[in-house]
This record gives structure tokens, sequence and C-alpha cells, in this order.
């Protein structure tokens, strides 16, 4: 099936309010998918990313990451235009520009502007005539942290994709309040959706604000995490998905989650005993050119079916 199918009238999708949350390459993927759904869809991004283009910024600037919230806004460009070809372009050679990512330098100059995060988000998504919403997590600089198994603490998202061994847990540092836009989002929301992406850097780094933690453990929305196509590098790797769904129940304080879609061939290496009041609706959900990369449409599908199953189940 074509990535590029057009999208189809969906039961359950158009009339609803969707927040997905994460970060990086999985966030924008589901925010793509789900682009036809326009003001009624909202991002919450993950802004604890210290590496690459956004770690050197940040490094020399200081500010909140703004890589995971530019690489959404890419993803959501419906009508490229030169506008959105300046936003994502990145700087070659070898000079201190080098690997910069000019979108990145955008945002960081609004920010330097003391014009607020969200704010100059909005100006972006204007000018690049993305209708969605997106919202930093935060919008204070926050840095994630781990507990290691040794009682040691290491800070940094580079430094826990690079553990060999799952933390004991994961913090903030410091402690930051939530964007009272993506509380109220949340607060508003129909259905949640976690995922896909780096499960400890990406997912899991929003869920560690009280206010949003609260929120989702007081919203009546259905709540979905959706699984990732290939397996994690790192530490993430030796998590299971049954691992990774009580992770968020944890932290969380509360088995929130109605519903798990997954690849074809992972449910049934998973025990579900332990989350029976979980739905798991494995599909095929890979892209024709990539495989480690979501479909767009198979997953706008495989969503609004969630929904019909989960709408249609027994009190």
């Amino acid at each position: 099936m074509s990535d590029l199918t057009p999208h189809r009238h969906y039961d359950y999708l158009n009339d609803l309010r969707v927040v997905a949350i994460g970060g990086g390459h999985g966030l924008g993927r589901v925010m793509s998918a789900l682009s036809f759904m326009k003001e009624r869809l909202t991002g919450i991004v993950t802004t604890t990313d210290n590496g690459g283009s956004t770690g050197r910024i940040r490094q020399q600037q200081g500010g909140i990451a703004w890589g995971d919230l530019r690489n959404c806004l890419n993803q959501i460009i419906i009508e490229p235009s030169t506008a959105s070809a300046l936003f994502e372009y990145r700087f070659g050679g070898d000079g201190e520009l080098a690997g910069h990512n000019l979108g990145n330098l955008m945002l960081k100059a609004l920010e330097n502007m003391h014009i607020r995060p969200l704010d100059g988000v909005n100006l972006i998504r204007d000018l690049l005539r993305v209708k969605s919403h997106l919202i930093p997590m935060s919008e204070s600089p926050v840095h994630l942290a781990a507990s290691t198994g040794i009682g040691a603490s290491i800070v940094g998202e580079v430094s826990i994709d690079n553990l060999t061994e799952v933390p004991q847990s994961l913090f903030l540092i410091p402690l930051v309040q939530a964007t009272p836009e993506a509380v109220y989002a949340i607060e508003q929301a129909d259905v949640i959706l976690f995922g896909p992406g780096s499960f400890l850097t990406s997912i899991m780094p929003p869920l560690l604000l009280s206010d949003i933690s609260s929120a989702l453990q007081a919203s009546s929305a259905k709540k979905i995490f959706i699984d990732n196509l290939g397996v994690e590098l790192g530490a993430a790797a030796t998590l299971s998905l049954q691992d990774r769904l009580q992770w968020i129940h944890r932290t969380l304080g509360a088995e929130v989650l109605d519903g798990v879609i997954t690849p074809i061939g992972k449910k049934s290496a998973v025990d579900f005993s332990s989350i029976s009041s979980v739905k798991v609706l494995e599909k095929r959900l890979n892209a024709d050119d990539v495989s480690y990369r979501h479909d767009r449409t198979l997953l706008a599908k495989a969503i609004d079916e969630m929904l019909e199953e989960l709408n249609h189940r027994p009190s």
C-alpha cells in the first residue's frame, strides 16, 4: 500500500479531539498520519534532547530543546514551499554552522528575542501553514536524568540512550512546570496516543511532569499505546511491550491505557495476563519503502479501528 494513499473517511477519528505525546520521528509520523484532522490534533512534544544540532545549541546558548518540535513541524507540512524548504535546511561543510538545522536556529532566535516558546512555535506554524497544534511539554529548560542499578545518576538523553542496562527510574532536572496549554489539551481530548518512538527518551519525559501525569490520570479519553516496528538500540531494546506498558502505569500511578496497537507477530510473544484490561490490536503497519517506518494510512486506519473496538467493548 502506498504511504501516499489519500485519507478516506474515518468513522471515529473525524469528529474527535486527539492528543499525541512523544518526540522525534515517532511523534512526527503520527502527526503526519493524522494531519487531516487539522486543528483537532495536538502534539505534546518532548523537550529534553541534548544531542546533535539541538545539543550544541543548548550547550552554547541554553534554552529548551527545539529539535523534536522542529522535526514534527517538518513532517506535518502539507504545502511544500520556499519557507518550508528554508525551515528544513541543514548546513554542510566543516565550520561552526556545519550540521545545524536552520529550523532549530530560527526557533532558538525567537526564544532569544524573549518570545514565549509556544508563541514561537505558533509563528512558525503560521509561516508553514500547519494547522495542527504542537506544544512543548514545558517552556523551561529541562534535562532527562536516570537512576542506575548501582545507585548512580546520569543526566542527558544521549547518556541514557547509551546505557547498556535499563535504569531503575527516570526523573527531570530541574523540576519544571508543564506548559498550561498541554495540560488543557489533555483535559479536552477524546483520544490520547503514546508513541511510537524511543521509549525512555521520547515517550516517557512528558509523563514525568506532575501536571501532565495528573491530567492523564483524571482524563476519560481513550488512551492508546502505539508500538514500534523495529527494536530500539541501547537499554530500551531489552524492554518488552509488556515492560513498557508497566513503566507507563508505574510512572503515572494508575493503569490508564485502554489499547495497544502493535505490528503483526508481536502480540503472540507477549504475556498480557497482568494487564488483561488492555485491548490489543495486531495489524500490518510498516511502509513499503522503509520497513521500520509506519505507513501513514495504515496507522490512521489502525487507530480508527482500535477506537471502534474500544467503543463497542462491553462495560
